[in-house]
């Protein structure tokens, strides 16, 4: 099992850098990152790096990048000016993944919808959209991994509509990111992850979860903890098992926690232990 970083674990640590994220994860052992979009723009914008001296890292070093995170808000466009603006920053993706030789992108649905949109109607416009997608990655065998997410405002929120969605693509192409903290918060269905194609779950992103109401305001991902901390409510060993049984085979834990005290923690502190609770966890669960 590949050990990976998301920099949501680090990306409000005081002077925090991408460039910083890579040298720290490479020096204490990760295999593979998330470079978060939100931290990569931010930083191209200011100047302090390159898409090529990002590119020209992972041809050097042993960490590699698991996935571009992410194009945000792909569906429910109601325009095709909007519409053509995701496939525009779709096409700006894949030129950056390719320089960065990054070979998936998660994409994330929109939320705070204006229109009281059923769940049909929303995988519908989403099977038509991460269709459109595939002329653009197709030619350099990118992957997009859909990311449902547990806000009661975001348009899929449950394991059991992503799963749906990529099922009706049916594209080797097209998959999921399975996050345990969005799993748990929207009350997604075990029985259905149970059943579901462990080879169509692209991304698992790993973290523990405070024990909060499903679906309460305040119940967002600043709740989250480290896996197996004292707060932690997650049923960690059925996670880790339920991927086996299903045949999860993409061969990464990627730990991914936004929780604000962490961000105390200097870069450095935070990366190295972010490493040990991974490596820890799947020497508990998976060795």
């Amino acid at each position: 099992m590949k050990l990976g970083f998301n920099e949501a674990n680090s990306k409000g640590c005081a002077g925090h850098t991408v460039m910083k994220d890579l040298e720290l994860c490479d020096k204490y052992g990760f295999d593979l990152i998330d470079i978060q979009s939100e931290c990569l723009d931010r930083d191209l914008e200011k100047g302090i790096v390159t898409i090529e001296e990002i590119g020209e890292f992972f041809k050097t070093h042993h960490l590699k990048m698991s996935s571009y995170n992410a194009l945000i808000f792909f569906n429910m466009k109601k325009t095709q000016e909007e519409k053509d603006a995701v496939l525009d920053e779709l096409r700006e993706i894949v030129r950056r993944c390719k320089i960065f030789g990054c070979k998936m992108i998660v994409v994330v649905p929109s939320m705070d919808l204006d229109v009281p949109a059923t769940r049909p109607e929303i995988r519908k416009d989403a099977v038509e959209v991460i269709k459109s997608m595939l002329p653009i990655v197709e030619p350099e065998g990118i992957k997009l991994s859909i990311e449902f997410c547990a806000s009661p405002t975001m348009s899929i929120n449950r394991f059991d509509d992503a799963y749906a969605i990529i099922k009706e693509v049916d594209h080797p192409l097209v998959g999921l990111t399975c996050d345990q903290y969005h799993f748990r918060t929207m009350g997604s269905s075990w029985e259905e992850l149970e059943k579901a194609d462990g080879s169509k779950i692209f991304v698992w992103h790993l973290n523990g979860s405070e024990d909060m109401p499903l679906g309460a305001s305040y119940n967002t991902d600043a709740v989250r903890v480290w896996p197996d901390d004292p707060k932690d409510c997650l049923d960690q060993k059925r996670f880790a098992d339920t991927f086996k049984k299903i045949g999860y085979s993409n061969d990464n834990c990627i730990i991914e926690i936004f929780r604000p005290e962490y961000w105390e923690m200097s870069q450095e502190e935070n990366v190295k232990k972010s490493f040990e609770v991974t490596k820890a966890h799947v020497e508990k669960y998976w060795d």
